[in-house]
């Protein structure tokens, strides 16, 4: 299945900008070669650019790829959910709240890479494993439905929106 099979009906409006920078491959192609890009762009990074913020408000890159496993994760249980569940109706998360509860001062770009990977092969694993059927089944996120495979494409938009960011705004 490939981004362009997905309904509109299957996720909120505000998502499809995430949509529209996934490639038209089939999901698990989207997930994997995401992982590789992902983890070589962050090894190119200069290590002294990555406490660097634009903005005093703004997150530093190490700050950007936390989120980015955090808000994978969220994706994954959201998925999950609307796999194995019927009449899911999960809240949303405060993504700035997660950002400020993480110990960055103890982490290395090795040690968040390596939870990276680890995460990613967890959501390659996941998705290969839902039928096409189960892809299709949908749920609930702050009232607005969200189907599991649009989930699994969300992942993929959400990484390429972040990279993009970085790479306009902080190199």
């Amino acid at each position: 299945m490939k981004i362009s099979e997905l309904s509109s009906n299957e996720y909120n409006p505000y998502f499809k900008t995430y949509f529209d920078k996934v490639n038209d491959l089939s999901l698990l192609d989207s997930i994997a070669e995401g992982k590789f890009e992902t983890i070589n762009f962050f090894k190119g990074i200069p290590k002294s650019k990555l406490d660097y913020r634009y903005e005093e408000s703004k997150w530093t890159i190490k700050e950007i790829l936390i989120h980015i496993i955090d808000t994978e994760r969220v994706f994954n249980y959201r998925a999950l959910q609307f796999a194995r569940s019927e009449n899911a109706n999960l809240e949303g998360f405060d993504e700035n709240e997660f950002v400020r509860n993480t110990d960055l001062n103890i982490r290395t770009i090795d040690s968040i890479l390596e939870e990276y990977s680890i995460v990613r092969d967890a959501s390659i694993v996941l998705f290969k494993n839902f039928s096409e059927d189960t892809l299709k089944r949908t749920g609930k996120v702050n009232n607005t439905s969200l189907s599991v495979r649009a989930a699994g494409f969300l992942i993929c938009g959400h990484e390429t929106h972040h990279i993009q960011v970085i790479e306009e705004r902080y190199l």
